[in-house]
């Protein structure tokens, strides 16, 4: 049986993963150091905390993105 999948927009491009794929989870699929990216799931911010617990959904708009900081 097909495992089952849904589309989502990872900045910009549409990209398939498999349902129940979690933020933390694509970030790791993906390569990115958790500690060094912040997120954002359809214009808003999600936590470090967070992460493991968001379920992305079709048509979610995900970005990745080094914070700013400074002074």
């Amino acid at each position: 049986m097909p495992i089952a999948t849904i589309t989502v927009q990872l900045d910009g491009a549409p990209r398939e993963v498999a349902a129940g794929t979690t933020l933390a989870a694509l970030m790791q699929a993906l390569g990115h150091a958790p500690l060094a990216m912040s997120t954002a799931i359809n214009g808003d911010f999600v936590p470090r905390a967070q992460r493991d617990r968001r379920v992305l959904q079709s048509g979610d708009v995900v970005l990745f993105f080094q914070p700013i900081v400074g002074g």
